[in-house]
């Protein structure tokens, strides 16, 4: 690898590149899925490559290529620099990076027991046996249960004198029941929804999530959500399950805060920003016990690593501290760019906080988030509860929308239960809420505390032209918001 990258930047900086990185990426990856008793499919892909980023008369060139040997590196890097000069013909201003980032190491995740030696006989019993033991409960319909493992080498190599080695592991599972009853569809899932929790970390992870354990809970819940009462449409208080939080934290801030969507360069596909340049530094996003920090340090997160595509740290930043708007996830480009425009300030230095990511070899790095986390609070769930005389506390998400300035939105969970003088009482089905932004985090009065925090993984984050789908992480708890529209469908 050393030889082809040292070709590479060689090759870009002859044929004209004032800037060039390279990323050689190798990835592989074990699924492994059973259905209603049996073995659905156990798939086994591996995939290798490089990519080339240049900078040339003050315009960016891509190219990639699957092979890895040191004749198309050369004709890649040329070919970068080329499409370079063509997108120049068309630029508005030139590239500008700021100062140069130059740093040299390794990394890997950290790894009890290593994912990739755990026999595919022992992934298929324990899949077995969870999807046995929701089978076990009347009226269910559907049984699934999934594992997947991913292994990822990458090294970066850039003109500015990087030279980066990281071999991040991921580890997901999870399980479903579906029940059917006279039209009525219900589903329960375990341990979040879209099919899997996944995390930076081994074989160990899997075995905490006790998918076997948990497996007659997720059954039972179907099922008995058949028969529950719609919940009911009114204005009230609203507790979330962690999970939901994540995924609230993620669509309604995590996309919000990507400084390349704020400029205006995702609003083709995905939308832009409410969240303005103007607004940094002085904008009421949430309550005073709203805390929100990206960290690409935070252990086990799907945004973990030790340096992103551009070779810049992994490092934690405060996005609302304290309910104030106060930070962006930025790459080095857009961060020099809003340094022009606001000039240096406690919430603008003009440099990268190491957000920059792509999907694969095959991909131009873009900012994505790490882990955009909620901070925890100094509730017990159990508190949380009897302290709320009236309410709905709603778990595990089941639809979301969200508009392209991440402002509306709608959030539908599997499953809700009515509070009623401090206790849980009946349970609900089909729970939907909805809200603006701004004035839902406004709401927020309480968040549990770090006993209940979880980092969560969402590993389809679809971003880009063409898409890229990210693997990103949000540490949450349970939260409560007061004055939230909430009703039933069906």
């Amino acid at each position: 690898m050393d030889e082809l990258v040292a070709r590479v930047l060689n090759a870009a900086q002859l044929a004209g590149a004032a800037y060039a990185d390279v990323r050689v990426v190798e990835t592989v990856r074990q699924t492994v899925v059973v259905r209603n008793g049996a073995v659905q499919g156990v798939n086994w892909t591996e995939d290798a490559g490089f990519g080339v980023r240049v900078v040339a008369d003050g315009a960016w060139g891509f190219a990639s290529s699957h092979r890895l040997d040191l004749e198309e590196a050369a004709r890649v890097a040329q070919l970068a620099v080329q499409i370079a000069r063509a997108s120049a013909l068309a630029k508005r201003e030139d590239v500008d990076l700021g100062p140069p980032v130059v740093q040299r190491g390794s990394y890997r995740t950290p790894v009890d027991v290593d994912p990739f030696q755990v026999s595919l006989e022992a992934k298929v019993e324990l899949l077995l046996r969870a999807d046995e033991e929701m089978r076990r409960v009347r009226g269910v319909t559907t049984t699934e249960g999934e594992l997947v493992f991913i292994r990822q080498r990458k090294t970066f190599a850039s003109t500015e004198g990087s030279l980066l080695t990281q071999e991040i592991v991921e580890s997901g599972c999870g399980i479903q029941a579906t029940a059917v009853r006279d039209g009525e569809v219900q589903q329960r899932s375990y341990p979040n929804s879209v099919g899997r929790h996944q995390q930076t970390r081994g074989w160990e992870f899997v075995v905490e999530q006790d998918l076997v354990g948990n497996a007659p809970r997720v059954a039972e819940e179907a099922v008995a959500l058949l028969s529950a009462d719609p919940c009911p449409e009114e204005v009230t208080t609203l507790i979330l399950g962690g999970s939901q939080v994540a995924l609230q934290v993620h669509e309604s801030c995590g996309h919000a805060i990507e400084l390349d969507r704020v400029f205006g360069a995702e609003a083709g596909f995905a939308g832009t920003s409410f969240l303005t340049p103007d607004k940094l530094g002085n904008f009421r996003y949430g309550s005073e016990v709203v805390n929100i920090t990206a960290d690409a340090t935070v252990p086990g997160g799907l945004g973990t690593f030790g340096w992103d595509d551009e070779g810049v740290p992994a490092q934690r930043v405060d996005i609302v501290r304290e309910g104030l708007f106060v930070g962006y996830l930025t790459d080095r480009e857009t961060a020099r760019r809003l340094w022009k425009l606001r000039g240096p300030s406690p919430y603008v230095t003009g440099e990268s906080n190491g957000t920059s990511r792509a999907s694969g070899w095959n991909r131009i790095p873009m900012i994505r988030m790490t882990n955009v986390n909620l901070l925890p609070g100094t509730w017990k769930l159990e508190d949380l509860i009897a302290d709320t005389d009236r309410g709905v506390f709603m778990d595990t998400n089941r639809s979301w929308s969200i508009d392209d300035r991440r402002l509306n939105f709608q959030f539908g969970c599997e499953i809700a239960w009515e509070i009623r003088n401090g206790k849980r009482t009946r349970m609900l089905r089909n729970p939907i809420y909805t809200g603006i932004t701004p004035e839902f985090w406004r709401s927020c009065d309480a968040v549990c505390d770090a006993t209940h925090w979880v980092v969560w993984g969402t590993p389809n984050c679809g971003k880009g032209e063409p898409m890229q789908v990210a693997h990103t992480g949000h540490g949450a708890a349970p939260a409560r918001f007061r004055n939230v529209r909430v009703f039933g469908k069906g």
